[in-house]
C-alpha cells in the first residue's frame, strides 16, 4: 500500500523533492563551517529491530574501513537489548549512542500527557547511556513537546519528504535552534537531507545511488548539511539476494565511496552531537537573535 502510495505522491511532488529549492536559504549571520570546508556531512542509523542490531558491527566496520563514524539511534523498550558492552564498544571506536524513542510502535505522541509520561522514562535512558541525541521513530514531531527532554538536539525532521506519515518537512538543509522560552535555553534541530534508504530502495525500489547522488551535490553548491539517515535493518551484509524489505549494503559503501572520491578535503565531517554543539555555540554568539526555520510542514 505504500508502494502505492508513494508512487502517487511522487508524480506530484517533483517540484519539491527530492530536491526542495527555497531549503538552500542560508541562516542570518551565517559565516560558514568550521575549517572553511564547503558542506558538512554527517552519518546517523535508525537501529528498529534486532534483525538491525544484530549488523551494526558490519555496519560500523564498513564505516571504519573509510575512515567515517557515524551516530547509532537505538530504541532503548524495542524487541532487542542494548547492552552496555555495545555501547562502550562504540563511543570508544568513535561513534555516538543515541536514543530513538523509547519503543517503535508509533505511540510516542498519542497526547501529550503520554509524551510526558514517556520523557521521564526517555531522560533516564538519555542519562543511563550519556546520550545527548533523540530522534522519533516515523519520523513523528512536535518540535514544542520535544522540550521535555534532557537533548541538545533532535533529528525527527527532514527539509523535504513527502512520503513520511507526517510528510511536509521544515524546508532547510542546516541545523536551526528551538529556543526554549526566554532564558536562552533550548535545543539544535537538525532535519534528515538525503533521502532515506528505505524511502528509495524498499518504496520506490532503485537500483542505483543516483537520488543520493544528485542531492549531494546540490547540497555541496548550497553548502549546506547533508544527513543521512539510513538503517541496518535492511542492509544485506552478504552475497544472498536481499528479500523484498532489503537492499545491498554496498549501495552505501558505494555512496560513500562517492563522497570521498569527489568531495575529499571539503566536506566537514563530525558526529551529530559535535554539529550540534558547534550550532548551540553559533546560538549563544549570535546577540538578540533566535532562528527559526519555515513553519511549514512543522
Amino acid at each position: 500500500m505504500r508502494r502505492i502510495q508513494i508512487s502517487v505522491r511522487q508524480k506530484s511532488n517533483k517540484q519539491a523533492w527530492p530536491i526542495s529549492p527555497k531549503a538552500a536559504r542560508t541562516p542570518k549571520n551565517w559565516a560558514g563551517w568550521p575549517d572553511q570546508k564547503r558542506f558538512a556531512f554527517i552519518l546517523t542509523h535508525d537501529v528498529e529491530s534486532g534483525k538491525g542490531y544484530e549488523k551494526c558491527e558490519s555496519l560500523v566496520a564498513l564505516e571504519e574501513k573509510l575512515s567515517f563514524r557515524s551516530g547509532l539511534f537505538f530504541v532503548p523498550e524495542g524487541n532487542y537489548r542494548v547492552c552496555p558492552e555495545m555501547r562502550r564498544n562504540l563511543t570508544t571506536r568513535g561513534f555516538e549512542v543515541c536514543i530513538h524513542g523509547l519503543k517503535h510502535d508509533g505511540k510516542l505522541y498519542a497526547s501529550k500527557k503520554l509524551f510526558e509520561k514517556h520523557a521521564i522514562r526517555i531522560n533516564r535512558y538519555l542519562k543511563e547511556w550519556n546520550s545527548v541525541g533523540f530522534r522519533s521513530p516515523f519520523m513523528e514531531h512536535d518540535l514544542d513537546w520535544l522540550h521535555a527532554l534532557n537533548i541538545e538536539y533532535d533529528c525527527s525532521t527532514f527539509d523535504t519528504d513527502p512520503f513520511e506519515p507526517q510528510p511536509g518537512g521544515v524546508d532547510i538543509i542546516f541545523p536551526f535552534w528551538l529556543p526554549r522560552g526566554k532564558n536562552n535555553s533550548g535545543y539544535v534541530e537538525m532535519p534528515y537531507t538525503l533521502a532515506q534508504d528505505w524511502t528509495l530502495f524498499v518504496l520506490m525500489r532503485e537500483r542505483t545511488i543516483d537520488l543520493w547522488k544528485k542531492k549531494l551535490d546540490w547540497i555541496a553548491e548550497q553548502g549546506g548539511m547533508a544527513l543521512m539517515l539510513t538503517h541496518p535493518d535492511y542492509m544485506s551484509f552478504n552475497s544472498k539476494q536481499p528479500k523484498f524489505d532489503g537492499y545491498p549494503a554496498e549501495y552505501y559503501e558505494d555512496f560513500l565511496n562517492y563522497v570521498k572520491s569527489k568531495y575529499e578535503g571539503q566536506y566537514w565531517h563530525v558526529l551529530p552531537k559535535e554539529i550540534a554543539r558547534f550550532w548551540a555555540k553559533r546560538q549563544t554568539s549570535i546577540s538578540g537573535h533566535r532562528e527559526s526555520p519555515s513553519n511549514e510542514g512543522v
